[in-house]
């Protein structure tokens, strides 16, 4: 659901010679305490010791393991594609207890908390509340919704100790991962089985984090099946709200989960997990309850997610040149509060085949299926026609790497050719070139065409605001889906070069340029009279359509450098200048400008790692983002950090204090949002994590 909340008084102006009320400020109050549930200890096998990445020289940084560029491992030294990875250590290190929280150390990336369950997050630029030009991934499962082609982060929360790492790819990934992989890839890989065996407990609270608790079990049956098992729940504190002390967003959460890994023979490996959740979130929105004017109200509500997924992953070794991948899953998923409610099933199957051809070419290609379907309920404020309907996906693709000068020049081309029920077929092409100077250095280059398909939200009606006419006569202004119902389309240029002058820093550069056509634009329609609800109302109707298009460029740096063997440090950087423009024929004046401006231009991260002692560890992060002129948000600097200490290698004891240079900044406030913006404010929390 895509709401567009703006204040348009020239269209009430051209229909009626009286001015249009504009939307309440919101009063807030009250607070609302839940304690987290006591997670029950078992005795089990002693936990595996986690990979210490920090005694990993640069080169072995370098050289990581990556699959979310070509759906196969590749070295991270020879990736052409802006890529970069956090690893367990990382997640560690970084004090953050949430997914989105981790993704602000990505240069590149634009994250942005609306409130406390709530985050606009993107890559290189359109970020708002419903960002939809970013695919993420869980373990190869997409949890983007299809009800606006973005991502509902609030039930995102995996715990952060079972994941392996995250591969974050900037630019376009469409040609592989198919459409929606606009500006970026998120994909979120969990540890094996195997890597999880014995026992941890970790849990802690604060002032923010008011309580949270984490229990992971592992096993082994027989010599070939490991499997895992995990709770976790947490309970968060109210953010502050525009004008008061409470922004009524307190939210809590539990899930739990298991995977379990065989190995069937000496060549095929099959994989089973699930998960599921449960958690309660408030919000403030403002809402037409009537046609009654004046509208809308400001509603403090109370919404509920729940939800659970199933995913089997088969693994075959035809030859040492031959693997196939059989990946099939089923999410449930269900969201609402007393204005609307969703309900969603989503049934996909993937097939994979990777083959290298002789020594100079290596083919990987696949076919996809998704049937999704969906129940909504819904309001005055918001509805769909028809309240219920199924999307299948159909997609095929194929890419080849050639080794134009074996170990040294690469070509790598690929498509992907999808159907979906909105806007029919859809070809996603992509070529790079990559060049191995030598073992410390590297560029490459690529040029990609990459679509983001209409969404659920095109058969939206939102009721955005009601003000009185002449004579009292409410005018109703109303936003409609329908009409955007053709594919947006980028057309990306990248080039990179990646660098190791010294054995202790590593540089990883990236510039680019994208071209949109067809961006969804919000036109005004023909005012038309309507009866029904009562009472008799002017209707003053905007439609999405696709008619504005522009073009964005920056570039992205990041660094690793060890000055000390025990001190780490890296820095980031990234800068997106951003152009729209409406086409010749639309009446939308709005969209441009928020695009421009709705995303900072420059942003930078500077993160350090400092082994104090044996057991101590001090971890710090600086984040900057630069200004936010749409929405009136001026740059701010967030600082991060924390102290850990090691008690032998069972127990670990850490205080962490967040956004500790202001007592609390706005990250996000537009008129387009679904929810009221709450303030991020300074906290702290203490944590301690036992392993067995």
């Amino acid at each position: 659901m895509r709401a567009r909340l703006r204040l348009i008084c020239g269209a009430i102006c051209a229909a009626t010679a009286s001015p249009t009320a504009g939307i309440l400020n919101v009063a807030k109050c009250g607070c609302r305490l839940l304690a987290v549930a006591v997670l029950i200890t078992i005795p089990g096998w002693p936990q595996d010791a986690p990979k210490d990445l920090s005694k990993m020289s640069i080169e072995d940084l370098m050289n990581i393991e990556v699959t979310s560029v070509s759906k196969k491992e590749q070295k991270l030294s020879r990736t052409a594609a802006a890529i970069f990875v956090i690893k367990q250590e990382d997640i560690r290190r970084s004090g953050a207890t949430n997914v989105p929280d981790l993704l602000r150390m990505v240069p590149g990336l634009d994250v942005a908390q609306v409130n406390g369950s709530t985050w606009a997050i993107s890559s290189r630029g359109f970020n708002d509340q419903t960002a939809d030009k970013l695919l993420v991934l869980i373990d190869g499962r997409t949890v983007y919704s299809p009800l606006f082609s973005g991502v509902f982060w609030d039930v995102q929360q995996i715990p952060l100790e079972i994941i392996e790492r995250i591969e974050v790819i900037r630019g376009p990934g469409a040609a592989i991962w198919g459409a929606n992989a606009v500006n970026g890839v998120i994909n979120i890989t969990t540890k094996k089985a195997a890597d999880t065996q014995g026992l941890l407990i970790s849990g802690g609270g604060g002032t923010y984090e008011q309580g949270f608790g984490t229990a992971v079990f592992g096993g082994k049956l027989g010599g070939n099946t490991y499997y895992r098992a995990f709770a976790n729940g947490f309970n968060r504190n109210h953010l502050i709200g525009l004008f008061t002390q409470d922004g009524r967003d307190t939210w809590d959460t539990y899930r739990t989960g298991f995977r379990a890994d065989s190995k069937l023979g000496s060549n095929d490996s099959i994989t089973f997990q699930g998960d599921a959740y449960k958690g309660s979130e408030g919000e403030v929105v403002a809402a037409v309850t009537s046609f009654q004017p004046p509208q809308p109200q400001i509603l403090n509500l109370r919404q509920d997610v729940g939800g659970w997924n199933l995913l089997s992953r088969w693994d075959h070794t035809l030859s040492s040149t031959s693997q196939t991948t059989l990946q099939v899953y089923f999410d449930r998923t269900n969201r609402g509060d007393p204005t609307y409610e969703e309900g969603r099933n989503t049934f996909d199957i993937d097939f994979q085949h990777h083959i290298a051809w002789g020594s100079r070419q290596d083919f990987v290609w696949g076919l996809g299926y998704r049937s999704t379907s969906d129940a909504i309920r819904g309001s005055i404020r918001v509805s769909f026609n028809p309240s219920s309907d199924t999307d299948k996906l159909y997609s095929s693709f194929v890419q080849d790497e050639i080794a134009l000068v074996p170990r040294i020049l690469f070509f790598t081309v690929g498509a992907r050719l999808e159907h979906n029920d909105n806007s029919g077929f859809g070809l996603q092409p992509s070529a790079s070139l990559t060049w191995l100077v030598n073992d410390k250095n590297m560029l490459w280059g690529s040029i990609s065409r990459a679509l983001r398909t209409p969404a659920r939200d095109t058969d939206v009606r939102f009721n955005e605001a009601v003000s009185p006419g002449p004579n009292g006569f409410p005018i109703v202004i109303s936003a409609f889906g329908g009409g955007g119902r053709k594919d947006e389309s980028v057309l990306t240029e990248e080039i990179g070069y990646r660098t190791q002058p010294w054995e202790n820093l590593s540089i990883d550069l990236t510039a680019f340029y994208n071209c949109y056509t067809d961006v969804v634009s919000f036109d005004f329609g023909t005012p038309f009279l309507e009866s029904n609800p009562a009472p008799a109302h002017l209707v003053v109707p905007i439609y999405d359509a696709n008619q504005i298009h522009g073009e964005t460029h920056g570039g992205e740096m990041a660094l690793n450098w060890k000055p000390a063997n025990r001190w780490t440090i890296s820095p980031g950087y990234s800068y997106v200048q951003i152009h729209m423009h409406r086409d010749p024929t639309s009446t939308d004046s709005t969209d441009p400008v928020l695009i421009e401006g709705s995303s900072p231009r420059a942003q930078a991260q500077l993160r350090s790692h400092l082994e104090l002692a044996p057991r101590w560890t001090w971890d710090a992060s600086v984040y900057f983002v630069g200004r936010l002129p749409a929405l009136n948000i001026p740059s701010y600097t967030r600082l991060d950090t924390g102290l850990a200490w090691k008690f032998g290698k069972e127990l670990s004891l850490s205080v962490v204090g967040q956004n500790l240079l202001r007592d609390h900044h706005l990250e996000s406030n537009g008129s387009d949002q679904i929810v009221i913006s709450s303030i991020v404010k300074r906290s702290a929390y203490a944590k301690f994590t036992w392993q067995f």
